[in-house]
């Protein structure tokens, strides 16, 4: 993917193509995100959840997160320090060590590296692999990949919107 397909599947990313095109190809060949269909569906959920390549960390304070022990936040302080970051939004003390373990680095120690471009695609693009979202991807389900981003459907419409964007620039 080049970066004129990359900002016309995400306009509003206009000055982030340069920084984020070549770790976005990277992460995507690193992870099998590797046919049309793939990367249509990758690149319309990371553009929903980074507000098309804007925000690699979230906006929110993290709070909502303190004492989630379904995130392993079992530490005081630990929903804002491991709130959502990268450009899938890693959340949690738990699968900021799982996905440290997976990348190579201590993320449990140092959370703001998912904010460089790069470790934000990896971990995008590892989160991806590591929940079954390239077979939802080959079976053409949005919605179900939705979910198993977001735990819902927050932004459905949106996501589809991109979908159906990528699905035409790629093809």
């Amino acid at each position: 993917m080049n970066k004129t397909d990359l900002l016309k599947i995400m306009p509003y990313a206009k000055s982030r193509i340069d920084t984020f095109a070549e770790p976005l190809n990277a992460a995507m060949m690193e992870f099998n995100i590797s046919t049309k269909g793939r990367q249509a569906s990758f690149l319309a959920q990371v553009g929903h959840e980074s507000g098309q390549l804007r925000y690699v960390c979230e906006l929110a304070s993290g709070a909502a997160y303190e004492g989630r022990k379904d995130l392993g936040n079992t530490e005081p302080g630990d929903g804002i320090r491991y709130k959502g970051r990268g450009l899938i939004q890693i959340t949690g003390r738990a699968n900021y060590k799982a996905c440290g373990d997976a990348l190579g680095y201590d993320l449990v120690a140092n959370p703001q590296l998912l904010e460089s471009p790069v470790l934000a695609c990896r971990s995008a693009a590892w989160f991806w692999r590591s929940h079954g979202l390239n077979e939802l991807a080959d079976a053409g389900d949005q919605t179900r990949v939705t979910r198993r981003i977001n735990g819902g459907t927050n932004g459905l419409a949106d996501r589809l919107a991109l979908f159906k964007v990528a699905s035409e620039v790629l093809a």
